[in-house]
């Protein structure tokens, strides 16, 4: 039987830096909601920071969309990645710049693999 991939992690910051002698990564300015003095809003970067495991072996995609509503979901992110084995830990780094919010409220974020939902969380965005 194939396990569903699990989430370790799932982290709104600003960076993430990777050592590269020793491979750890660094992860910069943590934050779970935006205040803004006007909108529309654009946010010019943050990083969706994940960890996965029990992921088959093989290719898959990731995709992370954002609404207002659970109906008006957007996808921002489509990516491919490749799993070596599920015993394996996959980290993956979504960047995204100007980042568009018209009006305050809590935006509804999907994290789907391989169409099928991971996470269902939320960034709240206010004045």
């Amino acid at each position: 039987m194939q396990s569903k991939p699990q989430l370790l992690a799932w982290l709104t910051c600003d960076g993430v830096h990777i050592d590269p002698s020793s491979g750890k990564y660094t992860i910069l300015g943590v934050f779970s909601n935006i205040k803004a003095l006007e909108f529309p809003v654009n946010h010019p970067l943050m990083v969706w920071f994940m960890t996965l495991t029990d992921v088959s072996a093989g290719e898959h995609v990731m995709r992370i969309s954002m609404g207002l509503t659970p109906t008006s979901m957007q996808a921002l992110i489509e990516r491919p990645f490749e799993s070596q084995s599920p015993l394996h830990r996959i980290n993956l780094i979504n960047e995204i710049r100007n980042l568009s919010f018209p009006d305050p409220g809590d935006y509804c974020l999907l994290i789907e693999i391989d169409d099928e939902p991971l996470l269902a969380t939320n960034l709240g965005v206010s004045s």
